[in-house]
């Protein structure tokens, strides 16, 4: 087999005549999906993949799917002859736009045999000498596919080498996410040799020294590797000392590093290019002259192959000189290079002379981490999961690293200043972390994360933005907002629109073979943060599913009071190594929050129908005795009587009397995280555990959550559950929610977030939702007709978005990034979804 080299991200355009089997070829060897064909697109505009008068429209439609795809950092084909140099620019351009290689696969076959298989298809009609021009013009692409701008040009000439290909994917140069680390990243060190060995002697790198005493390499005994950001030489003491230190570890394999633009800077001077000796080049270049021509050429081949950027640990690390935007990482492009050695500029210079740089770190809503140096600050600062560690230690400041994972910064003083800034170094007030930029939130977003991605409409983020800024609780103590839950799928028992048959369904067709059933309480949903010692801001926050204060604040702290009581009592502070927890619970019973609600929405309903019936019964039984025919009527009458009355009886068993918190209690049934941790990962019986001890430390106040595990593959587990959900509901509980055992982040066998939970309500409490009459025949076959798929997707979007928001939470996120994910929770309550399901 000859193997066909290509990036794994790549633009490949396929050259050849009619007839060369490109379309054969790329069935072969590449994902339909990957594929875009000239004939596919002609026929998507113009109903015949043939008609070559809308060929423009067509190749406009492509290069818009091809552009979609590359920027999505998608492998793309393109099956077109390609053999005109204006659609091969059009496909360059294309690539250059998104920084993907351009890549050319020639398929170059005899005349005779293109004309045999043209012939043999009945939609090609065109003549031989078509053919024969076709071929001129492939001739002539030879030697301008690479000055054109392709940097591989595949040629496969004849049959035999055609079936011989075989495609074999490259990774990029910068493509290192197969390192994990742990690493230890160093900022610009400008030929201060003596901080640099101080520096890795702190971290715990062991030096290597030459016979003549100088440091030629280091390694560290617990396999960190060191990564350089750049900028190793210019106005420092001793750049070819730090040069021949660098260069060792990362031939050794102890280090990685990538270039600055000093280095660069420093190449074209080597090279002979016509370069203007300042900002410290004329000292590197002095002190070069002291040392032997090999070394010199040595230090031109390293810095000519260092790589403009590295990602790193699966992605989620990436190192350039002067940081990198998310959609430039991984690609490879001179506008990538730039961005990474310069950053980028407003075009404009200061009061010092010198540019102006965009502050693209502020906008970065990436999800890699991005270190980075280039511009000296006197402190590291954290901006949206970026940081520069360039702290000046040539101009006197200090010389750092960051410690990966760790987040860790150690530093060591300059021996002193060995080159005067241009510009002082002033600390920029960082952003506090309790402000919130408006930007952060509105207009139309999309949202990445590590459970999903969604993207949160305008109209939505309006409607969201409302309920916030006039009625949410402080936004730096909204650390997390239920997610809407899903029904099981619709019952065919007859007799009920929702059945646990189909809940225990549902999570055996996601691969789930243990269950926990829990009571469904029949209450408000309530949201406890509480913190150990009551603060400024009394000691947590209690609030509702949508973010608004619960009671308001006398009720609200006595409420966090017994909650904090009750932690104490039960040893979960230190048990739990935090000193806050965020409780997931329901606040009992509904009318103490729910009151107004009750009485205008459900007991006028309830009133008007004990009040009208009676009348229109003792009316019917009148006309009865007068003889007329109103017997069917009076039935239904009578029927409708007793559906009231059976609907007055489903929302009273929720309604109680209350003062205050007297008759309140609060039934707690998740454990979600703590001050830096999420529990996320724990079991739904961990989780149930700890809220039965906070119930026996006030049993006054805490009600306890019953439930049934449930083994999917045991038939009787299976009945009994059922059974007891029927006990359950017939004494007029709501139902229970049928959630995986494995706990709130669990995931199915593909990998994929499954349902947090499923409600199974019971059939009188259903009255309450869908009316008095609900449960007659032709209704309940009207409503089994109803839509489950839409609120599925948003109880998974919502999920997904909750488990990122406790996991920046328990990570130390900062605010903006916290309240972008809880705030689109919020937001998707905004799609039309039927509010009864």
């Amino acid at each position: 087999m000859t193997a066909l080299d290509i990036p794994e991200l790549a633009l490949v355009a396929l050259v050849g005549v009619s007839g060369s089997g490109k379309s054969t070829f790329a069935r072969r060897h590449f994902l339909p999906s990957q594929v875009l064909s000239s004939d596919t697109f002609r026929a998507m505009v113009a109903d015949d993949e043939n008609d070559q008068s809308a060929s423009a429209d067509a190749f406009e439609a492509l290069h818009h799917v091809a552009a979609t795809r590359l920027r999505r950092g998608r492998l793309t084909v393109v099956d077109a002859t390609n053999l005109q140099p204006h659609a091969r620019a059009a496909l360059v351009r294309v690539a250059r736009e998104h920084d993907v290689l351009p890549v050319a696969i020639v398929l170059d076959v005899p005349e005779a045999l293109a004309w045999e298989r043209t012939q043999a298809r009945a939609d090609r009609t065109f003549g031989r000498q078509v053919l024969a021009r076709m071929q001129r013009d492939l001739r002539r692409s030879y030697g301008l596919l690479a000055r054109e701008g392709f940097r591989k040009v595949h040629v496969l000439r004849g049959v035999a080498e055609i079936d011989a290909a075989g495609i074999r994917y490259e990774r990029l140069f910068n493509d290192r996410r197969e390192l994990t680390g742990p690493f230890d990243i160093v900022g610009d060190v400008h030929g201060c040799r003596e901080e640099l060995e101080a520096l890795l002697l702190r971290l715990g790198w062991q030096l290597r020294r030459d016979d003549a005493g100088r440091p030629v390499d280091a390694v560290h005994p617990a396999g960190r590797t060191a990564v350089f950001v750049g900028d190793l030489v210019d106005r420092g003491p001793d750049s070819p000392g730090v040069l021949r230190l660098v260069m060792g570890m990362v031939a050794a394999g102890h280090a990685l590093c990538v270039p600055g633009n000093h280095e660069q800077k420093l190449l074209r001077k080597l090279r002979g290019r016509d370069v203007r000796l300042t900002h410290g080049l004329a000292e590197t270049m002095a002190q070069l002259d002291g040392e032997p021509a090999e070394f010199v050429t040595e230090v031109a081949t390293f810095v000519d192959g260092l790589v403009s950027h590295y990602v790193l640990d699966g992605g989620r690390l990436v190192v350039a000189h002067a940081g990198l935007k998310e959609a430039y990482q991984g690609r490879a492009s001179g506008r990538v290079r730039a961005f990474a050695l310069f950053g980028e500029t407003t075009g404009e210079t200061d009061e010092y002379g010198l540019p102006v740089r965009y502050p693209w770190a502020r906008d970065y809503r990436g999800q890699a981490m991005v270190v980075y140096g280039h511009t000296p600050t006197p402190a590291p600062e954290w901006v949206n999961n970026t940081i520069c560690i360039d702290t000046g230690c040539v101009f006197g400041g200090r010389l750092t690293a960051l410690r990966y994972p760790e987040k860790e910064l150690v530093s060591v003083d300059a021996v002193k200043e060995w080159y005067a800034p241009a510009r002082p170094l002033v600390v920029t007030p960082p952003r506090p972390d309790t402000v919130l930029d408006l930007a952060d939130v509105t207009g139309r977003r999309h949202i990445r994360h590590a459970y999903g991605t969604l993207t949160v409409p305008a109209e939505n983020a309006a409607a969201a933005l409302e309920v916030m800024s006039r009625f949410a609780v402080d936004p730096a103590r909204l650390v997390w907002l239920p997610p809407t839950m899903a029904p099981c799928s619709t019952s065919t028992v007859d007799g009920f629109l929702e059945h646990p048959a189909q809940a225990f369904a549902d999570y055996r067709a996601a691969g789930v073979d243990r269950v926990v059933c829990e009571e469904k309480h029949m209450g408000s949903r309530a949201v406890v943060l509480v913190e150990r010692k009551p603060g400024p801001f009394g000691g947590g926050v209690v609030h509702t599913r949508t973010g608004r204060p619960f009671f308001g604040a006398p009720l609200d702290a006595e409420l966090l009071a017994r909650v904090r009581a009750a932690v104490t009592a039960a040893g979960l502070w230190a048990e739990l190594g935090t000193d806050a927890l965020l409780l997931d619970a329901e606040l009992l019973p509904w009318s103490a929050k729910a009151g107004g609600l009750i009485r205008e929405q459900y007991a006028s309903v309830g009133a008007a129908g004990r009040a009208a019936l009676p009348a229109a019964l003792a009316t019917l039984d009148a006309a009865a005795a007068r003889g007329l025919p109103v017997g069917e009527l009076r039935q239904r009458m009578a029927a409708r009587q007793a559906e009231v009355a059976a609907y007055s009886a489903a929302y009273r068993a929720y309604v109680a009397p209350t003062d205050g918190l007297r008759g309140v209690t609060l039934a707690p049934f998740a454990v979600l995280a703590g001050a830096g941790v999420s529990f996320v990962d724990r079991d739904h019986g961990w989780h149930l555990d700890l809220a039965d001890r906070l119930c026996a430390a006030d049993p006054a106040f805490f009600t306890p959550t019953r439930r049934r595990v449930v083994d999917l593959a045991d038939e009787s587990a299976v009945v009994a559950a059922t059974e007891w959900w029927l006990t359950l509901t017939s004494a007029g509980g709501e139902g229970m929610v049928v959630k995986p055992y494995a706990g709130p982040a669990a995931r199915s066998e593909k990998g994929s977030l499954l349902q947090p939970g499923i409600k199974c309500r019971g059939r009188e409490y259903l009255r309450i939702i869908y009316g008095p009459g609900y449960t007659d025949s032709a209704q309940l076959t009207a409503l089994r007709r109803r839509s489950l798929g839409r609120k599925r997707g948003l109880a998974l979007h919502e999920h997904g978005l909750g488990l990122a928001a406790l996991d920046a939470w328990a990570q130390g996120a900062p605010l903006w990034r916290r309240h972008e994910l809880v705030f689109a929770i919020l937001a998707c309550e905004s799609e039309p979804v039927d509010p009864r399901l």
